[in-house]
């Protein structure tokens, strides 16, 4: 799972704190917690043997950057309310031939006037998914705020999902294409034409009397869970805003924590990529006819088909090296709302802010500093495709609600 190709990026979270440690005390507890993760401290490499990745844990160490800027963090909020192209400087950038040769880990440490701090942190998604980056952040805020030993310990050991021999995939996985595909279809490749564009950042805010409403347009003949009901309408609005052909087969691919899908489950501590990628197929005019329900039960039953023979049979199909993820007609959303990140705390309170440094095509689902049922829907869309999403997102509210729920604007 982890020498997937997909995952050949950086996870960078930005956070803001009102308050902030001295940089010494955050140097020596990371020290300390990078003795429980050491590979975070290593170099990964290709393996001359298998040809996939290792982790040579040669302590060589963090990137641990430190920075000042004369702004208070109320005036970064008020300046900068979502990620742009100045947040970039907020984290050191390693000149490197290559990813693989970029440390695991890189932390920048910005102070601000005001004595809170912006804390960016790039971790290789190689390593570790959405869930083992939290709970590594949270190992490394319980080390500066105590010597007490860590309430997880790590579990390293990846051989947990290793592939049958011989491999064997039993499973549909209308998730993934092959390499060879692509050059003969003649499908229009969104992914393509969107990141040949200029791109704007949006961040929609769904408080939870807004997630409610959203509900109650599948009640009472369907439940469903908050995450369900903004995938689907999210999916729904996406295709709308794209204006894309009405016969056009698109997909949305989302993230499934497979911990307690496998049987026997992962131990706890794992914090490598335990995650697969659901996937919902429709045709546009489903998804644009205004019938959410429909739309709802395609995310349910695609959660549903994520069981623990269906993740061994992706794991066997991703030793098919001319496998990878079919991101040509699809929205990704990623789930970042429920790790507990706006919980972060290194002895100072929780962060003002929490979110990615960066936006891009895939869309995340983020926590709301001080609201935790509340949730950010965040995305980049050439901008007068970022309009048109922004409107159909809000479009089940009448006029009245609109004007009140300003936030979504």
């Amino acid at each position: 799972m982890d020498d997937h190709h997909f995952l050949r990026f950086s996870i960078k979270y930005l956070y803001l704190f009102q308050k902030s440690p001295s940089s010494q005390t955050l140097k020596d507890s990371l020290s300390r917690v990078l003795v429980d993760y050491y590979p975070l401290a290593g170099r990964i490499k290709v393996s001359d043997v298998s040809a996939k990745l290792e982790v040579d844990c040669n302590g060589e160490g963090a990137v641990f950057a430190e920075a000042f800027m004369d702004i208070t963090c109320q005036e970064f909020l008020e300046h900068s309310p979502k990620p742009n192209k100045s947040w970039r400087k907020l984290l050191f950038k390693v000149q490197a031939p290559s990813f693989l040769e970029i440390p695991p880990l890189v932390i920048q440490v910005t102070h601000l006037r005001c004595g809170g701090m912006i804390l960016c942190t790039a971790i290789n998604h190689c390593l570790c998914d959405g869930i083992g980056t939290s709970q590594f952040l949270h190992a490394w805020a319980h080390a500066n705020n105590t010597n007490a030993s860590l309430l997880v310990q790590p579990f390293h050991s990846r051989h947990m999902l290793d592939p049958r021999d011989p491999p064997r995939v039993t499973h549909s996985h209308p998730g993934f294409t092959r390499t060879t595909v692509e050059k003969t279809s003649t499908n229009f490749n969104i992914c393509k034409y969107l990141q040949s564009q200029p791109l704007a950042p949006t961040t929609l805010t769904f408080t939870p009397s807004l997630i409610l409403r959203l509900k109650k347009t599948c009640a009472p003949s369907l439940k469903c869970t908050t995450f369900e009901a903004l995938a689907a309408h999210t999916w729904c609005s996406w295709a709308r805003s794209l204006d894309l052909p009405l016969t056009m087969q698109v997909k949305l691919l989302f993230s499934v924590n497979m911990r307690k899908k496998l049987s026997p489950e992962l131990p706890q501590g794992y914090y490598g990529n335990g995650f697969v990628l659901a996937c919902a197929e429709s045709k546009v005019q489903d998804l644009v006819s205004g019938n959410i329900y429909h739309v709802v039960k395609l995310v349910q039953d695609a959660k549903a088909r994520i069981t623990d023979g269906y993740v061994r049979s992706t794991i066997d199909l991703l030793e098919d090296k001319t496998v990878k993820t079919d991101v040509s007609c699809s929205l990704v959303i990623s789930q970042w709302a429920k790790l507990g990140l706006e919980e972060l705390d290194f002895g100072g309170g929780k962060p003002m802010y929490t979110g990615s440094l960066t936006s891009d095509i895939y869309c995340l689902f983020l926590p709301v500093a001080g609201n935790l049922d509340a949730i950010k829907v965040q995305v980049s869309l050439p901008e007068d495709v970022v309009k048109r999403l922004e409107y159909y997102m809000v479009k089940f509210l009448d006029g009245k609600d609109k004007e009140e729920d300003h936030s979504l604007a």
